[in-house]
């Protein structure tokens, strides 16, 4: 062999460790550049409001800028698209809600999936829903409401922003839970609903604690428990729901941060100890909790398991309330 040919089986293997090695030094040096935060939500909005505090605070803490890239539409399935064929490279987060693990249930087909297609950061924030009823109901407690439930099926109606929405899903988990049926109404939005509720034409309804919590402390809704597991830092003389005898019964809101699947490690550690960081720092609690949602950190693992659950079980709620969007 001439001295001045390359021998071909060296020069690949030559080139195959550069691009093994490749994402090591990307990564070493990341990050280079902006960030784009994609929000699967509308502007203004709980979730792009929340993306945008910890959006700052975490451009602030990486030293390069966070762009928020609002695509909203189709129940967050468009922002999420995206987000799922964008390059592994850590330069497009995804900043998912709870709806992330109940689309799957609602859709007979999305562009992605749900687990495959993502690595999980960090969960960043939790906004528990509230199960609240017109006040000139009898029902005062959660065992109360059950209870004239069964004695009156189909006399109640529960409403909410819209088939699909977390308050839609939660009703229908109260249902099954407890083996009633109370009577699932949607409205275009979440104003037009209270204002049926408060007049009495519905009965039951589960909004987020952010939305309510006004209208209860008005005097013209009554709160019977709180969706998550802990009460809320905004109303703690709200129980939980398990502590009003409904246990296992959870449906909050919740949000996080997801990257696309293939993101190298040393970013993915990166991203989570930083978010982590930040989100748990004194001025972004007081934010978020002015949002009404509290803070929720977890490992990526953590994270990933929990949307894993998450999954089963509104897919086994949407299959048994017979629930579809498409």
């Amino acid at each position: 062999m001439s001295r001045g040919l390359l021998n071909p089986v060296l020069v690949a293997a030559g080139l195959g460790a550069f691009a093994a090695t490749a994402p090591v030094l990307a990564a070493d040096r990341y990050p280079e550049r902006p960030i784009r935060m994609l929000v699967p939500f509308a502007v203004g909005g709980n979730a792009d409001l929340l993306a945008r505090i910890i959006g700052q605070k975490l451009g602030e803490s990486l030293g390069q800028q966070i762009i928020i890239d609002n695509r909203a539409g189709a129940a967050g399935v468009i922002g999420t698209e995206l987000a799922a064929r964008a390059a592994p490279d850590g330069y497009t987060l995804l900043f998912t809600a709870s709806g992330h693990a109940i689309n799957p249930g609602l859709y007979t087909k999305l562009p992605f999936d749900t687990e495959k297609d993502f690595t999980a950061i960090s969960l960043v924030g939790s906004t528990p829903l509230i199960i609240t009823v017109n006040p000139a109901l009898t029902a005062k407690t959660v065992k109360e409401l059950v209870a004239l439930a069964k004695s009156h099926p189909g006399a109640l109606n529960h409403a909410s922003a819209g088939n699909g929405s977390p308050g839609h899903l939660a009703g229908a988990l109260f249902n099954s839970i407890n083996g009633i049926s109370i009577l699932h109404v949607p409205y275009k939005a979440t104003a037009q609903a209270f204002t049926d509720l408060i007049s009495g034409q519905m009965q039951v309804m589960y909004p987020s604690a952010t939305s309510v919590l006004p209208h209860i402390k008005a005097g013209k809704l009554r709160a019977l428990a709180i969706t998550g597991r802990q009460r809320s830092t905004l109303a703690p003389d709200i129980p939980t729901a398990g502590e009003a005898g409904l246990p296992g019964y959870e449906a909050s809101i919740w949000n996080g941060i997801l990257v696309p699947a293939g993101t190298p490690k040393p970013i993915v550690d990166q991203l989570h100890a930083t978010i982590v960081k930040v989100v748990q720092t004194a001025d972004a609690k007081t934010r978020i909790a002015g949002l009404g949602a509290d803070v929720a950190v977890s490992s990526p693992e953590q994270f990933s398991e929990f949307i894993s659950a998450e999954l089963k079980k509104w897919n086994r709620v949407i299959k048994q309330s017979n629930i579809r969007i498409d």
